[in-house]
């Protein structure tokens, strides 16, 4: 068991778009990451993402519906197979919930893909 002070992990990242492990509770990962700009269009087909923004502002885009903006301390469950795009703009420190061994990219492969997460440091 390890306290995690979420001020201090957001201070340890550098890269957007990166995300590191939090911790993992019951087969999930809580994830933290730095974003600015716009993220890949993607999609998980086997699961739903918990995005909460601790932080700033983040706009989901979605093709078949409305968009969704998030301001600090608010959260909203993507399901699983629904193709979406993050943007943050101008930045925004977000908490993803999700199961262990989802990647961020989800059916999409590019160079903001992440296999290997690392933990953060606080």
């Amino acid at each position: 068991m390890e306290k995690v002070t979420l001020a201090d992990a957001f201070a340890s990242i550098d890269e957007k778009w990166d995300p590191h492990l939090a911790g993992e509770p019951n087969g999930q990962a809580v994830k933290l990451a730095k974003a600015e700009g716009e993220f890949v269009w993607h999609s998980h087909a086997d699961a739903d993402e918990l995005f909460l923004v601790t932080d700033g502002r983040l706009r989901i885009e979605f093709r078949d519906r409305d968009d969704v903006t998030l301001d600090t301390g608010e959260l909203l469950v993507v399901p699983r197979g629904t193709e979406h795009r993050p943007v943050a703009e101008p930045e925004a420190n977000l908490l993803l919930f999700e199961p262990a061994g989802t990647r961020n990219t989800g059916d999409v492969e590019n160079e903001l893909t992440r296999e290997e997460l690392e933990r953060v440091d606080d």
